[in-house]
């Protein structure tokens, strides 16, 4: 076990509850000295620490070990995923949001295209390469977003603070460059063929979003040149 890891959930937990050391050591019959050491990863605790811990938080041992970031364990599936609802989403508009409402749908309706364009090839490695780009770019924002605030408690993150930009950037780089080769596929290049004529006939209510987003997106390009 990581217990460095595990040492900094254990005192993200505690801290987000407002608890001492010394009321959590009393409650998990230890000593103060121990759980600093446990949180501090100089001792590894054992399993029957772990489970309690997990008990007293109400957190999975999964959670605890950076196995998930679901804090009972859970994995998602499919079923598991809540539908985008336009409605529910138009209803909570105000003029202040109004852009970000906007732009999420553009972001959203690009996406929808990008993954029926990809259902194309029978490649699983473009479909991976392309998720992965897009997943490490939400969670990148997400958690610059997330953190703003220090009081923030950030146990539901496993990799530390002072390294996710520096690698988050480095996974663009890399996903790209795997993208860039596996591209050179003849096979998959003429599945992704594809025209503005073809986009507006295969996905009629996507389309316009994907043409303004390409506007938008080359104007900010040729902003900085």
């Amino acid at each position: 076990m990581n217990q460095e890891k595990i040492g900094k959930f254990i005192a993200s937990l505690r801290k987000e509850r407002g608890l001492s050391q010394k009321q959590v050591a009393d409650e998990l019959n230890i000593s103060q000295a121990l759980l600093s050491h446990y949180e501090k990863g100089i001792r590894e605790c054992g399993l029957d620490f772990l489970v309690r811990v997990a008990s007293y938080y109400n957190v999975s041992c999964d959670y605890l070990l950076g196995r998930t970031p679901e804090r009972n364990g859970a994995t998602i599936s499919i079923e598991d995923i809540p539908e985008y609802n336009e409605q529910e989403e138009n209803a909570k508009v105000s003029q202040n949001n109004m852009l970000a409402l906007l732009n999420k749908k553009l972001i959203i309706n690009t996406t929808s295209v990008i993954f029926d364009m990809l259902s194309n090839t029978s490649s699983k490695k473009l479909t991976n390469s392309v998720s992965n780009y897009l997943i490490n770019a939400n969670y990148y924002i997400f958690r610059k977003l997330y953190s703003a605030d220090n009081e923030s408690p950030q146990a539901m993150f496993s990799v530390a603070d002072n390294v996710y930009q520096g690698l988050s950037r480095a996974i663009y780089e890399i996903e790209d460059t795997t993208l860039s080769l596996m591209l050179h596929n003849k096979k998959d290049r003429k599945a992704l063929r594809s025209s503005p004529d073809i986009i507006e006939t295969e996905h009629p209510k996507e389309a316009g979003s994907l043409f303004n987003l390409i506007q938008n997106a080359e104007k900010n390009i040729k902003h900085k040149i």
